[in-house]
């Protein structure tokens, strides 16, 4: 009789325990997190601007979107999407969040779309896009990273479903390792706008045949290497607004074999002469390639031509080399003429001495 009231005592024990699980489990369907609302027959949760300082943990598990923006949270900790299996879209965006702990987003394997734009992360933890194998759209702008270099390369490499937009425009990225976005391969749109960029580099985009739109204003850019746009197939759209370009190498844009690729080069300290000239020249004249601020491009040098648009004097450009050679030739001739003269002199010369 003891041996089963000691086994009683033992189950109940154990009902005992799991019962504040399963009500949890129950509580994790059906409670809405307080100050937020949740609409049941969209599965939407919104906890917009409701002044929280952390990720609510009573988000419904049958969640498919939940709007976290607006908000005071500075740390995404490695439990905060625990359960939320069926989540689609997750928006953080507009809050302080410096650190992403490790494991954060572990669970959330069918997230399509993660908006972390304007906070304040300075790094990605290493195992950030280990558990986002179904991401289509990443927005990380306005943050303040660094560097896309090792150890960074782990942090895409399983993002092979990125197919519509990366954004990491407005950060302070510098360096961008080549191969960081080898895995990207379906990416359509990458917005690095508003950056520290000095040089796109040969082999940065070798895989990037999908890309249609390539946003690279506001940086610092002063070259762009010969192979680095080769690989673009399906570029539509080139921006390169306002940076350090002076000259370009027409070769660079040769590689482009595109259908048609539209590309935006104002506000860039251009040096206008008669190589520069040429090169828009030619680039005019290819198809596909279409200069759609061609009229806006303003010569930076000479001083004698700063504040000048290129279309009002590219017809000018060239005229002092013209004339460069033209002298050279009529001075090469005239040499040519005198030294023939003095020949034909001296040999007469020769024939009356004789």
């Amino acid at each position: 009789m003891g041996e089963d009231a000691r086994k009683s005592s033992d189950t109940t024990g154990g009902v005992n325990v799991l019962l504040p699980l399963l009500f949890n489990v129950v509580l994790g369907f059906k409670l809405c997190p307080n100050r937020c609302l949740c609409y049941q027959s969209s599965d939407l949760v919104d906890c917009q601007s409701r002044g929280l300082t952390h990720i609510p943990r009573s988000v419904p598990h049958g969640t498919w979107l939940l709007d976290l923006s607006r908000n005071k949270v500075t740390e995404v900790h490695g439990v905060s999407f625990n359960g939320l299996w069926s989540l689609r879209i997750l928006l953080l965006s507009n809050n302080s969040i410096q650190v992403l702990q490790r494991q954060s987003l572990s669970s959330l394997r069918f997230l399509e779309t993660l908006d972390l734009s304007f906070n304040r992360l300075h790094w990605l933890p290493q195992d950030f896009s280990q558990s986002l194998s179904s991401l289509q759209e990443l927005r990380l702008n306005h943050n303040l990273l660094q560097h896309l270099d090792s150890p960074s390369l782990d942090q895409f490499e399983n993002l092979r479903n990125l197919s519509y937009n990366l954004d990491l425009s407005y950060n302070r990225i510098r360096v961008m390792e080549v191969g960081v976005f080898n895995s990207l391969t379906h990416l359509r749109l990458l917005n690095l706008e508003g950056n520290k960029l000095n040089v796109l580099k040969d082999g940065l985009l070798t895989r990037q045949q999908s890309l249609e739109a390539l946003l690279l204003s506001r940086n610092n850019i002063s070259l762009i290497e010969t192979e680095a746009l080769a690989p673009l197939q399906s570029l539509t759209l080139f921006g390169l607004q306002g940076n350090q370009l002076e000259h370009l190498k027409f070769k660079t844009f040769l590689k482009l074999h595109t259908t048609s690729t539209y590309l935006q080069m104002s506000l860039n300290p251009w040096t206008c002469d008669c190589e520069l000239h040429h090169v828009f020249s030619k680039i005019l004249r290819v198809r596909h390639l279409h200069v759609e601020d061609y009229k806006e491009i303003i010569c930076h040098a000479p001083v004698k031509l700063a504040g000048a648009s290129l279309v009002s004097v590219d017809s000018q450009l060239c005229m002092a080399e013209t004339a460069t050679v033209m002298v050279i030739t009529i001075t090469v001739i005239l040499a040519m003429i005198g030294a023939l003269v003095k020949a034909d002199r001296n040999h007469k010369n020769k024939q009356n001495y004789e």
